[in-house]
Order: structure tokens, then sequence, then C-alpha cells
């Protein structure tokens, strides 16, 4: 998976246009203004996944992606245990930092991940000028390279990397790091880049 600094920066605002979704959206949830940093586009082997989103126990919400995109692979909101139980204490209306996620925390961060990819899917693709979906939610709670292996190994294809869109969302009363991911099978990003490329083009 091999991007030119063009189809980089490409990507980049991509991500950037979904990433705004997504946090508008988070902040419409937290009722609380939610900045967001420029996000970052890596193409990340799948064996250093864990050097880009740590060792810690997290909570990582998947989504298939569907639409035009057949079997196009997934798309992985990742949050960390404290990052998790900030959003769902703000949403719930608790202040317990020192607790177990419960069935509570996990409805509500299925919300979360469910609302923010969607915000982010319909951003892309109303770019792009195609139909993408995501999947029934499902969470997994583990730490992250486990958790990224048991879904690798799911893939009907053999994924050697990631695509890893990295955005920090911030506000006033709470920092939430989150992380969108993405990992796609190969056709899906040679269309993705395609469609890019197509609206980059200049025009007669």
């Amino acid at each position: 998976m091999k991007l030119t600094p063009i189809q980089k920066d490409a990507m980049q605002e991509l991500a950037n246009i979904g990433a705004a979704h997504a946090a508008t959206t988070l902040s419409q949830m937290l009722n609380s203004q939610v900045d967001m940093s420029v996000p970052v586009v890596n193409v990340v082997d799948i064996s250093r996944v864990s050097d880009c989103l740590g060792e810690e126990f997290a909570a990582m919400v998947v989504f298939e992606l569907q639409g035009e995109i057949s079997h196009g692979g997934y798309v992985v909101f990742h949050v960390s245990k404290e990052s998790a139980l900030r959003m769902t204490n703000t949403m719930l209306g608790m202040t317990d930092m020192d607790r177990p996620l419960n069935e509570m925390d996990q409805s509500a961060l299925l919300e979360v991940g469910n609302i923010m990819v969607s915000a982010f899917l319909d951003a892309t693709a109303e770019l792009l000028g195609i139909v993408m979906l995501p999947s029934p939610p499902a969470l997994s709670m583990d730490m992250a390279h486990a958790a990224f292996e048991s879904l690798i190994a799911q893939l009907t294809i053999e994924v050697n990397e990631v695509l890893l869109f990295k955005t920090e969302l911030t506000c006033e009363e709470h920092k939430v790091a989150g992380n969108l991911i993405m990992l796609p099978e190969a056709e899906t990003l040679e269309k993705i880049i395609a469609l890019l490329e197509g609206l980059m083009a200049p025009t007669s």
C-alpha cells in the first residue's frame, strides 16, 4: 500500500472532511464544544499498529464497509478506556472514572461509534460521489493489538497494512482522544484514490 505525496494529501483532506463531521456529531452528543486536530494519515504495517495505538485496554467499535463498496474492509473507532469513560460519563450524567465499563457504557459507546462513523462515511461518500454505509456496529474491549489480530483473522483477504486516520478530539471540560482506522481491501483503496484523483484533475 504505497501512496504518493499527492495521494496522501488527498486522503488527508478526505479524512479531514469526514472527521470534521464526526467531531460535530460528538459535540452534539456531549452538548459541549469539541475541537479537532488536523487528521494524520499514515500507512502502518499491521505488526506496528500497537505502536501507534498503545497496548492499553481500549474499546473498539467495528464496522464493515458496505454500499457500493462490496466487502470493502472495515472502519474502526478506537478509544482508550479513560476517554471512553469520559464520553459515557458525560452522556450518562456520571463522574466516577474508577469503575469498569458496564452495559450502559457499552450501549453508549456503540451509539457514539455508530453516529460518528456514519457521519464520517456520509461526508466522505458525498465528496466521492458514491454510497458508503456502515454495517451494524460490533463492540470489542481488549488490548489494541489483540483486538486487531482478532479482527484481521476474520478478513477474507490478507491485509498487511492499515490506513490509519488519527484525530484528537478535545472539549472544554474533557479531553477525548480517539482514532478512526480504516482496514481497506486493496480494490477499495484503489477505487477511493481513483475517485480522488478524478476530483483533483483539471477540467477542460
